[in-house]
């Protein structure tokens, strides 16, 4: 069952503490509930109001935590300020020393060719004892092959592993896990973006600092301006819009 959901904008949070979050997602791993994790942010909000399947797909999810400087500040204008800024990359880590304390198995799914098993022997070195059940990079188009789809549900299956950490972008890795987990059947998914590049060291992440005021996102800019540059610039500039929209 959702944590303290509350209506936000064109969809959900769960308005929780980074600590709640865990301790639930350990809930569901024990009680091996399947469940779909999110940290919506400005981007995904923005898409959330011209894609009704991707809608669907956030509103369903076990936890939607939110994910971003911007809406902290959106929900504060509001008069309905969120307890905490999750950060879906830190949430990995996080994750991961869980893994270790109660021996629960991790998947990688996703990033590019050997990147995932490069992330995956990063995270041996820094988390001594963790279990890596596989990891798998799927070839482009994977999403449309029927067969490829199903090689990836028996491999996932036959893991048994109790988290499965997707790093596929938006929406991409949504609808992968919305559509296949209850064929897979590893209790907690988690929507990953970037962080798998993260942990095997292919792309840094913004120091602390850039973090805590809240601009991460002209730190990717600046390291991936041309791919970066309509994402931030064009498209999140829709947020505007819908503050007014929802208020």
């Amino acid at each position: 069952m959702p944590l303290n959901r509350m209506k936000f904008m064109n969809t959900y949070i769960d308005n929780v503490t980074e600590n709640e979050a865990i301790k639930h997602i350990e809930y569901c791993i024990e009680n091996k509930k399947i469940g779909h994790i999110i940290t919506p942010n400005v981007d995904q909000i923005v898409r959330i109001e011209s894609d009704e399947y991707f809608k669907e797909i956030c509103d369903n999810a076990e936890l939607l935590l939110v994910d971003g400087h911007p809406l902290m500040w959106i929900a504060k204008y509001y008069k309905k300020p969120f307890k905490e800024k999750i950060c879906g990359s830190d949430l990995v880590l996080k994750l991961c020393q869980l893994a270790v304390r109660k021996n629960y198995s991790i998947f990688l799914l996703g990033a590019a060719e050997g990147v995932a098993q490069k992330a995956a022997n990063n995270l041996k070195k820094s988390y001594p004892g963790i279990k890596i059940a596989g990891t798998y990079s799927p070839p482009f188009g994977f999403e449309k092959d029927k067969g490829e789809l199903k090689k990836i549900d028996i491999m996932l299956l036959e893991s048994k592993a109790d988290l499965l950490f997707v790093g596929m972008g938006v929406p991409k890795q949504d609808i992968f896990i919305y559509e296949n987990m209850h064929k897979y059947k590893i209790p907690m998914s988690f929507s990953i973006g970037a962080s798998i590049d993260f942990i095997a060291g292919e792309q840094k992440r913004a120091p602390r600092w850039i973090n805590r005021i809240g601009f991460e996102w002209f730190y990717r800019f600046l390291q991936e301006p041309k791919r970066m540059f309509r994402r931030y610039f064009v498209n999140d500039m829709k947020i505007i819009k819908l503050v007014w929209k929802y208020r």
